[in-house]
């Protein structure tokens, strides 16, 4: 079809800076710029981008037609002008302190470089164990705590210190008071500690230093306080005014000391909020439960929360069904400086949006779908270059070989969305001119037999990062040849999928599946402990197996069963369709429901 040519005539152009949104069709850019859409589309053609009228143009396209007519143009995302109108809806209040309030507990974000003892401090500090639970022993979520000292209560948030957590620390330091900045004794101040202590200085918020692991014999105090004075962080010792309190999380050495100081600065800040009125505050993780649907982690900073308030966090909303403290317990309401699990919303909420109680369920809905409807506006022709023709992970080095610029087609689901943005933010870095990324489709929740077909005709590898597929969702992959590739420390994600793209691939080790078995009874045996009693659901269960805990699909411990029972007899290995009694190696906490994989790693062979 001949086009006519774009010719630009003497209409007059708008005077000064044109806001223009994101993703925006010729019909939407014609008219702010005074041309029609036709001229936009003929312009483009002659650009050789074909285009219709209500397609989605990318940013420099806009630029380029804005270019042309020679306006001065500031581009935002959808929605982003409105957003100002729905505040306005909202009646959000901007001032989250007042100083005729009650004192609040101060929020304590704890950072530092990963491996430096971050959550063995605060397992002391709270008493429990939670760092044996993390994969590779590493913090890959945002954890919220609370605890008390002298009467007092402090809120703990644990941020992660590998490099690809980078947006969740600036989340974490965005939502604190105080920021403990963890420096192990042994090791000094490394990359992730200056990215932290960044972080902790945009916020604007004092800084204490820990000096952890002052009992390794290696330890050389003297030289990181050097270290953290050549960062303008000089000790009281030194006569500057950072403390830093010399502590040992393994020996439960200078703790109270350090909490001692946290209460002094606290108070010296004088924090305070409203605890009346509607509450605001911000999410910080999220994740779909398969048995309590969307669930938020939320930090209070205003307002008291209660079950039942109709609440809007970005493009979810719902009234609150239930809020669970820190401890696991229901509460029926959270006051300012308190972290809890929210029940009830309409979808897994992005970590890192404010929330608010909004005046009324009518106007959260509305909110919440108004958002919806931008942001998606804002991803249409985000990741277009997703096609079916996209090279899988094992074939890129074999594309990128031939002098062609590959593009690899990616499905990533995680368990938690904080994780999911890490992940997909540190896939987006490893992009090069000759290979480039799509995503597909991103989520959260467990690999499903729709993310099999999604990826067998879209030619894209599945990257699961915490999670599993389902049963029928793995032996769908075998049918349709998908490629699913799981992970629990992220890491070992990134340096996979960048060996690929230089197609220095290490031999892989496939894990295959070799049983899997239902927990339906729990019993407890003396001088044993607790026995899963299932139903071999598939394949064959055999002792010494290693083996997998999943809930809701989602990893929750590895190790290997440790005793294998029919009925009182020991046996070596139980078939599918028998019942049996489980003992795994170290692991008790077991739940009805609770799926057991056995698996084994085999070596795929290279072609």
């Amino acid at each position: 079809m001949d086009v006519p040519a774009y010719t630009p005539d003497d209409a007059a152009v708008p005077g000064g800076e044109v806001v223009l949104e994101r993703s925006c069709t010729a019909q939407d850019l014609g008219p702010k710029l005074n041309r029609t859409a036709a001229d936009v589309v003929r312009f483009l053609m002659q650009q050789g981008e074909m285009i219709t009228a209500t397609q989605s143009l990318s940013d420099d396209m806009i630029e380029l037609f804005a270019a042309e007519l020679g306006v001065e143009i500031r581009m935002v995302d959808p929605g982003e002008e409105q957003e100002v109108e729905l505040l306005k809806l909202l009646d959000v209040v901007d001032d989250m302190e007042d100083d005729e309030a009650p004192i609040r507990p101060p929020i304590v974000t704890v950072m530092g470089h990963v491996d430096h003892g971050k959550t063995k401090l605060l397992d002391r500090i709270r008493n429990t164990n939670v760092v044996d639970e993390e994969a590779g022993g590493i913090t890959q979520h945002i954890g919220a705590y609370q605890a008390a000292h002298d009467g007092r209560s402090l809120t703990f948030i644990d941020t992660p210190g590998h490099e690809a957590f980078t947006a969740m620390r600036a989340r974490g330091a965005d939502s604190t008071d105080i920021v403990v900045l963890v420096v192990a004794a042994d090791d000094g101040v490394m990359p992730q500690t200056i990215e932290a202590l960044n972080h902790a200085r945009a916020a604007e918020v004092p800084i204490i230093v820990a000096l952890n692991k002052i009992d390794r014999e290696n330890a050389d105090p003297q030289k990181v306080l050097s270290q953290l004075a050549e960062h303008d962080l000089v000790p009281e010792a030194w006569g500057g005014d950072t403390i830093v309190v010399e502590v040992s999380a393994l020996q439960n050495l200078g703790v109270d000391d350090l909490l001692d100081n946290l209460n002094v600065v606290a108070e010296i800040e004088d924090l305070r909020a409203d605890p009346d009125g509607r509450s605001q505050g911000v999410v910080l993780e999220s994740f779909l439960d398969v048995g309590r649907g969307p669930v938020a982690t939320v930090l209070v900073q205003r307002g008291t929360l209660k079950v039942g308030d109709p609440l809007v966090a970005g493009a979810a909303w719902g009234r609150v069904r239930a809020l669970v403290n820190a401890d696991g317990k229901q509460v029926k309401s959270a006051g300012p400086s308190m972290p809890v699990q929210v029940l009830g919303l309409s979808d897994v909420a992005d970590a890192g949006e404010g929330f608010v109680v909004a005046p009324s369920e009518k106007i959260a809905g509305r909110v919440a779908d108004k958002r919806g409807h931008w942001r998606r506006q804002a991803n249409i022709g985000r990741d277009a270059h997703a096609l079916s023709g996209g090279a899988r992970l094992e074939d890129i080095f074999t594309q990128i070989q031939k002098g062609e610029t590959a593009t690899l087609n990616l499905i990533v689901k995680a368990d938690v969305n904080g994780s999911l943005e890490a992940v997909t933010e540190s896939l987006r870095k490893l992009e090069r001119e000759d290979v480039k990324l799509a995503f597909v489709h991103r989520a959260v929740g467990r690999i499903t037999e729709n993310d099999i077909q999604l990826a067998a005709t879209s030619n894209a590898t599945i990257i699961g990062f915490n999670v599993r597929p389902e049963r029928k969702a793995r032996e769908l992959a075998v049918i349709e040849n998908v490629e699913i590739r799981s992970y629990e420390i992220i890491y070992k994600l990134i340096e996979d999928i960048e060996a690929a793209m230089l197609g220095l691939l290490a031999p892989e080790f496939e894990e295959v599946v070799t049983g899997d078995a239902e927990v339906r009874e729990i019993f407890s045996v003396p001088r044993i402990g607790r026995i899963a009693g299932c139903h071999v659901t598939n394949g064959t269960i055999t002792r010494g197996s290693k083996v997998r805990f999943l809930r809701d699909g989602t990893i929750i411990w590895k190790g290997e069963i440790s005793s294998l029972r029919r009925f009182k007899e020991d046996v070596r290995e139980v078939q599918s369709g028998f019942e049996c009694g489980i003992g795994l190696s170290d692991y008790q906490d077991l739940k009805e429901g609770d799926v057991i994989e056995t698996f084994e790693d085999r070596e795929i062979p290279r072609t």
